[in-house]
């Protein structure tokens, strides 16, 4: 099966969303074909920026359908996994960076029945995941230092992707490859045929027209399918 056939799911961003209009903002990037809600979830410590709680998660939870994918950019992690789970995270993400203990991190986050994945961000090494990969449902490459949006696509994870692409395939691992920072219609080519199964967007996504920005992901994908 080529690489680029793979199912492809793409995560909007409600960090770059209208707060405000919220609910309306939600409806449309599920109506415009969106498969998950992601959110990223910051303490002003771990990375330099404030953002939600579990009390926003709920309230999504409430008036969505969708899988809620929850980014942890926060130290400590484990005191909150179970508010987050609780509230109704479908995957929890941590930095391994974040916590002592990556191992017990995760088994604490599947010990809620939900997805458990690890963030690598452009400078930490792909050997961050290898003792863990037993534990690990969703790895999320950064192409993009965490702690802010509409950042500038960096390519150098790129490689790091492609090398996890084909460990996962070699030891044939059910792990979804997720991809966070800088993603639009010009840079998801290169990260789909690199290996990604998620596409996380933000200001591509809400800083336009839902439905064209969603659909423009889903036709570059057709395209690279037809090459």
């Amino acid at each position: 099966m080529p690489q680029h056939s793979r199912p492809i799911r793409i995560a909007p961003s409600l960090l770059a969303a209208d707060l405000l209009n919220l609910q309306k903002e939600i409806e449309m990037v599920t109506s415009a074909g969106a498969d998950w809600l992601h959110l990223d979830i910051m303490d002003g410590h771990f990375v330099p920026n404030l953002s939600f709680g579990p009390d926003f998660v709920r309230q999504i939870k409430a008036v969505s359908s969708l899988p809620i994918d929850v980014h942890l950019m926060i130290t400590p992690t484990d005191a909150f996994i179970d508010a987050f789970a609780m509230a109704g995270a479908n995957c929890l993400t941590i930095h391994p960076e974040a916590g002592f203990h990556n191992h017990r991190s995760l088994q604490k986050i599947r010990d809620h029945g939900i997805k458990a994945g690890l963030a690598l961000n452009p400078g930490t090494p792909i050997e961050a995941v290898i003792p863990l990969l037993g534990m690990l449902d969703l790895i999320l490459v950064m192409t993009v230092n965490p702690g802010f949006g509409g950042q500038n696509f960096i390519s150098l994870p790129l490689e790091k992707l492609k090398e996890l692409r084909t460990l996962i395939d070699t030891k044939n691992l059910p792990i979804l490859l997720e991809v966070d920072g800088g993603i639009t219609d010009h840079t998801a080519p290169d990260v789909l045929k690199a290996g990604a199964d998620v596409l996380v967007a933000g200001n591509y996504i809400f800083s336009k027209d839902c439905a064209p920005s969603v659909q423009v992901y889903r036709s570059r994908l057709e395209s690279l399918g037809k090459k």
